[in-house]
C-alpha cells in the first residue's frame, strides 16, 4: 500500500462476539515518533485486539488515535488507548455525534457482545478540533483529517495522507459489500461527500468496510449506488409514489446484486433513503 501504512481488514458480515464487533477496517501509520491509529474498535476487548495487531508490526507506541466517525466500531475503543497514554483526536462535529449516539450504541452492542462489552467506556476526544479540516504532523508524516459532509452518520470524516496519496475513508466508502443506509444517514449528503472525496485522486483507498482498492473500485461499489439511490428513490419520493410500491419496484438492482449483503440490506436501504428524502423535503 505505502511504506509504514497498514490496514486491518474486518469481515464483511455482521458484528459478532467472536469478532468483538470488528466487522470494519482499522488503519494505522507508523512514523518516526510513534503510531497513528485510525479508529479504535467497538469495545475495550476489541481495542486490545487491535493493539496486539499493531504490536505484531512495530514496537513503536500508539501515540495518536484519530476517529473518523461516530458508529460504535470507530471510537468505543478510545478508552483503552487513552489509558495507555494515547491522545484521542477527532473533529468537533464528530464528537458531538458520538455523544448523541453513545448510549444507543452501547445498548445495541450489549445484545451482541454480552459480557465482552464489560469495561467499555464512551471516551471522546477531550479537545475536539474545530472546523471542517485539520492538518497534523507526527514524526514528519503529514496527516489531514477532513469533513466532507454528513454521510453514514453526521460528522463523518476521512483521513488523508497526502505524501502517500492514501485515503482512509471511514464509512464514506464501502467496497465488496453493499453499504448500509441507517436512520441517521443523509443520502444526498453522502453522495455529495463522496464526489468531494473523488477530487483527492487517491491512489489507494482503505474503505470503512471491504477490501482495499482504488478510486475506480470505490466509485463502482459506493459512488454508483449512492447516485442510483438519489436518482431512482429520490425521483420516486419527489413524485410521492407509495413507499411499499417503490421498494417492490426497485428491489431488483442487478448492477449491485453481486455485492455482499445485498439481499439483507438493499430493500431496507430503499426504505430508509425514501424516508430521508421525505424528511429533507419537509
Amino acid at each position: 500500500m505505502a511504506t509504514g501504512v497498514y490496514a486491518l481488514i474486518g469481515p464483511t458480515g455482521p458484528r459478532t462476539a467472536e469478532n468483538d464487533a470488528l466487522n470494519c477496517n482499522i488503519g494505522f501509520v507508523v512514523t518516526e515518533q510513534g503510531v497513528v491509529l485510525i479508529d479504535s474498535g467497538a469495545s475495550r476487548l476489541g481495542a486490545e485486539r487491535i493493539a496486539r495487531a499493531v504490536a505484531a508490526v512495530t514496537d513503536e507506541p500508539i501515540r495518536w488515535v484519530i476517529n473518523t466517525g461516530s458508529q460504535d466500531h470507530r471510537w468505543l475503543g478510545n478508552g483503552y488507548f487513552a489509558a495507555q497514554g494515547a491522545e484521542i483526536i477527532a473533529l468537533r462535529r464528530t464528537v458531538e455525534t458520538q455523544k448523541r449516539y453513545a448510549a444507543q450504541h452501547l445498548a445495541s452492542l450489549g445484545g451482541v457482545l454480552g459480557e465482552r462489552l464489560t469495561g467499555t467506556e464512551p471516551i471522546t476526544a477531550p479537545e475536539p478540533l474545530p472546523g471542517d479540516e485539520a492538518r497534523l504532523t507526527l514524526g514528519g508524516t503529514p496527516i489531514e483529517l477532513r469533513y466532507l459532509g454528513d454521510a453514514h452518520f453526521p460528522g463523518d470524516a476521512v483521513v488523508w495522507l497526502p505524501d502517500q496519496q492514501v485515503l482512509f475513508s471511514g464509512d464514506l466508502v464501502f467496497t465488496d459489500r453493499l453499504l448500509g443506509v441507517l436512520p441517521s444517514s443523509h443520502v444526498r449528503g453522502w453522495q455529495a461527500a463522496f464526489h468531494r472525496m473523488e477530487t483527492l485522486k487517491s491512489k489507494v483507498i482503505v474503505p470503512g468496510h471491504g477490501g482495499v482498492g482504488d478510486l475506480a473500485k470505490a466509485q463502482a461499489d459506493t459512488g454508483a449506488y449512492l447516485d442510483w439511490l438519489v436518482s431512482e428513490v429520490g425521483a420516486a419520493q419527489a413524485d410521492w409514489e407509495p413507499l411499499d410500491e417503490v421498494v417492490d419496484r426497485l428491489a431488483d438492482a442487478p448492477r449491485f446484486s453481486h455485492l455482499a449483503n445485498f439481499d439483507t440490506l438493499h430493500r431496507a436501504n430503499i426504505n430508509r433513503a425514501y424516508l430521508d428524502f421525505e424528511r429533507s423535503a419537509d
